[in-house]
């Protein structure tokens, strides 16, 4: 999903830059920060920005604000928490926009859809499910990991799909006929790749999943 700025009214784009701006004062007031001080966190950090950066510049599209593509806010909300995860996923923005010459006036736009947006379905979906659910490894990688990962996928072309259709870009029974079914499928192959790197790194890497701890998800089970 990239929306351009030609395809909304200025009071879209202006509405967008002041909530983007209080959601950016709320990650830089009380996102956990100090962790990035330790140079192994830090590092984990910019390798994940630039491996999604890598992961957005594969999408596909036809219609204008309709490209399709991975976005990995699941993954980046359980390794680092929701302020670091909004913030890794605006690197990855910023970076793929300065790579393709993106518009920067829809930037506020598409970091709160694109990031801001999944950020907040991923975590709501993971304290559910830790307080709903019991505290299990397979828990937390089928349930959250990957289906989490899908609702995820599926929120935000959800909302993408209200956007374009309030700001008159195109129709609703559009979407529903050329854009959500594609979304849908989309968030299969999100949940696969989630799924299979939270796997991995819960298994080798458990101390870079900040959302992960071995003394609830595995110690007696």
């Amino acid at each position: 999903m990239n929306f351009a700025a030609e395809l909304f009214g200025a009071g879209w784009l202006w509405g967008a830059g002041v909530l983007a701006s209080l959601v950016l004062v709320w990650i830089v007031r009380t996102g956990p920060w100090a962790s990035l001080k330790q140079p192994a966190r830090l590092n984990v950090w910019l390798g994940a920005a630039v491996a999604l950066m890598l992961v957005w510049r594969m999408k596909a599209g036809v219609y204008p604000g309709l490209d399709l593509h991975l976005l990995g806010a699941m993954v980046a909300t359980l390794l680092f928490g929701p302020q670091l995860a909004m913030a890794l996923l605006g690197v990855v923005l910023a970076g793929v926009m300065l790579a393709t010459g993106g518009d920067w006036q829809s930037g506020p736009l598409n970091w709160l859809v694109m990031a801001v947006w999944p950020v907040i379905c991923a975590e709501t979906i993971r304290r559910l499910v830790a307080w709903r659910l019991p505290r299990h490894f397979f828990v937390y990688v089928f349930v959250v990991a990957f289906f989490g990962s899908a609702a995820t996928v599926l929120a935000q072309g959800l909302l993408a799909s209200v956007v374009l259709s309030a700001a008159g870009v195109y129709a609703l029974d559009f979407l529903a006929a050329n854009y959500l079914p594609y979304v849908l499928l989309l968030g299969f192959s999100e949940a696969w790749l989630s799924g299979a790197v939270v796997t991995v790194l819960v298994i080798y890497r458990p101390d870079w999943v900040v959302s992960f701890d071995d003394r609830q998800y595995l110690k007696n089970k």
